[in-house]
């Protein structure tokens, strides 16, 4: 992400440059070789490497011991000052780093490197149809070639683990399991005794009534139940996400401005706010905090949608505002145990082990289709890829590593032209020039959408 960061340093505002100045301070200019050029490696060696070894590297560690060792891969050995692989070419495959240090440049004014054995190494240096960036080699290097469908094994895989909409059992990670109160926050959920939020009247029976395909007057009158509701769609339909010279008075007209669908979402929407909610002051500053960072990324979810996809700019700003819901459940526990819970810090790291399977849980309980209640599951799965085709959770898991610029999280992420993601957004054309115009277009829209659901 350092390079990402670094053309938003560049370009933004001195107040987000001031942000992001000691993330930026690595950032360097490209310096490859000028003779360098692609050659075949000197070497390809068929490997048996065990499940033990391949299990350094993701997501190769996400799979069991009986795939691992069925998977086929090799050893390449390269010398130094030459490319690899160029950004753009279509990739038939995915690489490691095992041995030496290689330079990744993006389509952008700053490079990165790998040096194997690092934390960055146990990433690949690329993934999805088409390499993100070129890669030339620094030193001597051997790199780990797997086939190119590794994330889509390890996709499915993942997604049969969720298959089962039903409690699932999970195992703590190290780093929270011998604390009492993350295991009885488990043995809850496990026993399907966790307090569960539910929706509002009104946005249920919408919900539940659209999938009759009711027409609009008799969504208009579930809508007419809820007086709130319908003052905010009034209010949607005349900002600036639906520009018209025709102010909107009623429901009915909103309505039909808006969309049928796009109506449901945001009802949905509007009535998700109330479940984000907690009486410990502590937990409430947790609950706004959610809050506020659900809404960035459900406004990202909404422009990138909008302006680089055919996927519905609503379903993303929904599927967007749903992906950390798990944490609720999370946070009312802590509530029935104010001298038990640990600080707001721990209770947020927790949610990379959690949010996966309680959120699912949660939106499975609330009726949620299912594309949907696997969101929270591939959220910030950086690697997942399902498809050859956009989707949703793609969608949203860009949106997840676009919110995390300029945070303290940036350095535990992957580099964004290495998300299979990355690739299906215009052919592989989300580079940091189309990204910054992207969101500088979308400013008031993003300013719009969060204002609309806040």
């Amino acid at each position: 992400m350092n390079w990402f960061l670094n053309w938003l340093n560049k370009k933004s505002p001195s107040s987000t440059r001031k942000v992001l100045y000691k993330a930026n301070q690595t950032a360097t200019a490209s310096n490859q070789n000028a003779t360098s050029k692609i050659i075949p490696a000197l070497a390809e060696c068929a490997q048996n490497l065990s499940p033990e070894q391949l299990k350094q590297f993701v997501p190769l560690r996400s799979l069991d011991d009986n795939t691992l060792s069925s998977l086929i891969h090799s050893t390449l050995i390269y010398p130094k000052d030459i490319i690899i692989f160029e950004y753009g070419q279509a990739s038939d495959c995915v690489y490691y780093l095992l041995e030496g240090e290689v330079s990744m440049q993006p389509d952008s004014d700053s490079h990165y490197d790998v040096k194997a054995g690092s934390s960055l190494a146990a990433l690949p240096l690329n993934s999805g149809q088409t390499f993100g960036a070129t890669c030339t080699s620094l030193t001597d290097v051997t790199l780990l070639k797997t086939p190119e469908d590794i994330n889509r094994l390890w996709t499915q895989y993942s997604e049969e683990q969720f298959s089962c909409v039903e409690v699932l059992d999970f195992e703590l990670p190290t780093e929270i399991a011998n604390q009492h109160f993350f295991n009885s926050f488990a043995q809850a959920y496990r026993e399907n005794k966790l307090k569960l939020p539910s929706l509002p009247n009104v946005a249920f029976r919408l919900k539940d009534a659209m999938q009759r395909d009711i027409g609009i007057d008799e969504a208009v009158d579930i809508l007419h139940m809820d007086t709130a509701i319908v003052a905010k769609l009034i209010q949607v339909a005349n900002s600036p996400l639906y520009t018209s010279t025709t102010p909107i008075k009623n429901c009915h007209d909103a309505v039909i401005r808006i969309g049928l669908t796009a109506t449901r979402n945001l009802v949905l929407g509007i009535s998700l706010k109330q479940l984000f909610n907690a009486k410990d002051k502590t937990l409430v500053q947790g609950m706004r905090k959610l809050w506020q960072n659900s809404l960035y990324v459900s406004s990202l979810s909404f422009v990138l949608a909008q302006e680089c996809s055919t996927i519905n700019p609503e379903d993303a700003l929904l599927a967007g505002l749903i992906c950390d819901i798990g944490a609720i459940p999370l946070l009312h526990f802590a509530e029935q145990f104010p001298e038990q819970y640990p600080s707001l810090t721990e209770l947020e790291e927790s949610l990379t082990f959690l949010r996966g399977p309680v959120g699912s849980l949660v939106l499975h309980t609330l009726g949620f289709p299912s594309e949907l209640t696997n969101i929270p599951n591939h959220a910030e799965n950086w690697l997942y890829d399902s498809s050859n085709e956009l989707t949703l959770a793609d969608i949203v898991i860009l949106a997840k590593l676009h919110s995390y610029v300029g945070t303290k999280s940036t350095n535990q992420l992957p580099y964004i032209n290495s998300v299979p993601a990355y690739a299906k957004i215009n052919q592989g054309k989300l580079d940091p020039d189309f990204s910054l115009q992207v969101l500088h277009k979308a400013k008031n829209r993003i300013y719009a959408a969060m204002q609309l659901l806040s």
